[in-house]
């Protein structure tokens, strides 16, 4: 009897749960009106950790808009983050570390916003990037913006499994879906021909992972322009979610750590016995209010004994440490992410970065490789046909009108 309770009481977490995916798209509604918010903040002079405490303050108040007074857990799923030109990490610097405090953006560099709100543990994450205080956007720094939206859309395209789109006859699908998904390596390949179209160079180890539910870093993942010995894992299928990067530069594509402190963090599943009170204390913390999503030290409650706390938690593996990083060159670098979902009807962004107004971010290069073109004009899923149906019913009651 308390086994068929069990099984009763179960409930399914996959997109086969319509509101799994509606708790996605909230989520992702809230990720881009913040996004929305904080890419004007970004403007030159502006302390760029005045802009994180100001994005993070947005998603908590957009949060409690939604489901009111039902025990769904809520929260920041990515900390407001803006790297500036030559960061490829994302950077969240703290009021207490006083250099770190004063970074402020300068005209004309290309910063990286990247945050996520996340509701019943289904996280939505983006990243997109803004030129400070440009209104239009020329010369080699176009190139870059170019180069990554399209290595971006291309893919996204190829996240797709093979056949889902396909058309044609029963036989011509059959066939279409019996086809191997590209390797990683034939997709960074793919990726390296568009960087090469705009004379620019793929960030090394540039990571997309498969999402869950309460893990933004699940079992598979695709790693463009790996590393020696560095190797992705597994392909996208049906029923996935999934958090799209491309990042390209202007220099080497090579990165190296940088002499700031590392202030994002994030929970694993590894156990260990913390020998200090405060350690205990500040994991306490973090396991209440971001369970295993990444957060920044500036949003604990007391900053200062947060990065004490942290450096045992770290060290016997309780947290994850991201480093911040960048270009070895001091480039200017990109970087996008998108979270995707994967259906039985394609690939849906839940959230993206916006498409460049290419009216005002002018490149004189172009992309004439057929096979990278053939792939972009394919679609990202398929048509419902909803929306012609309603033109049409529109069309039969006008034309009725007009008879009588």
């Amino acid at each position: 009897m308390a086994d068929t309770e069990t099984k009763a009481t179960e409930v399914d977490y996959t997109l086969n749960n319509p509101d799994t995916l509606t708790k996605y798209k909230t989520a992702a509604t809230i990720s881009h009106k913040v996004l929305d918010a904080v890419s004007a903040l970004c403007v030159e002079g502006a302390k760029i950790v005045e802009i994180c405490q100001k994005g993070d303050a947005l998603l908590e108040e957009e949060l409690t808009k939604v489901y009111k007074g039902k025990k769904i857990t809520k929260g920041i799923g990515h900390p407001t983050t803006v790297s500036p030109n030559s960061h490829v990490t994302p950077f969240t610097p703290l009021v207490s570390d006083a250099a770190d405090a004063e970074i402020a953006l300068k005209a004309g560099e290309i910063a990286k916003i990247q945050l996520g709100a996340q509701i019943d543990g289904f996280g939505t994450i983006v990243c997109d990037m803004v030129v400070v205080g440009a209104t239009e956007v020329t010369g080699r720094e176009a190139d870059l913006i170019h180069a990554t939206h399209y290595a971006n859309e291309l893919l996204l395209r190829l996240m797709a499994p093979p056949g889902l789109l396909a058309t044609g006859s029963e036989e011509e699908k059959k066939k279409a879906a019996a086809e191997r998904p590209p390797t990683q390596a034939r997709i960074t390949q793919l990726i390296e021909k568009v960087a090469k179209t705009y004379d620019v160079k793929v960030v090394e180890n540039t990571t997309s992972w498969l999402f869950g539910r309460n893990e933004i870093e699940a079992d598979k993942k695709i790693i463009l322009a790996p590393d020696a010995g560095v190797k992705g894992e597994g392909v996208p299928d049906v029923g996935e979610v999934w958090g799209v990067e491309v990042g390209m530069s202007l220099g080497s594509g090579k990165v190296k750590n940088f002499d700031h402190r590392a202030t994002l963090h994030r929970r694993t599943t590894t156990t260990y016995q913390l020998k200090r009170p405060s350690s205990r204390q500040v994991l306490t913390e973090i396991v209440k209010k971001f369970g295993t999503f990444p957060f920044s030290l500036r949003q604990l409650d007391d900053e200062r004994a947060a990065k004490v706390g942290v450096v045992e938690c770290v060290r016997g593996g309780v947290l994850r440490q991201y480093e911040p990083a960048g270009e070895t060159d001091g480039s200017a670098v990109s970087r996008l992410l998108t979270t995707i979902a994967i259906t039985k009807n394609g690939v849906t962004k839940l959230t993206a970065p916006a498409t460049p107004d290419f009216e005002k971010v002018k490149s004189d290069k172009k992309i004439e490789d057929e096979e990278i073109l053939k792939i972009l004009e394919l679609p990202l899923a398929k048509s419902t046909g909803s929306k012609n149906k309603n033109k049409k019913k529109k069309a039969k009651k006008a034309d009725g009108a007009q008879e009588e």
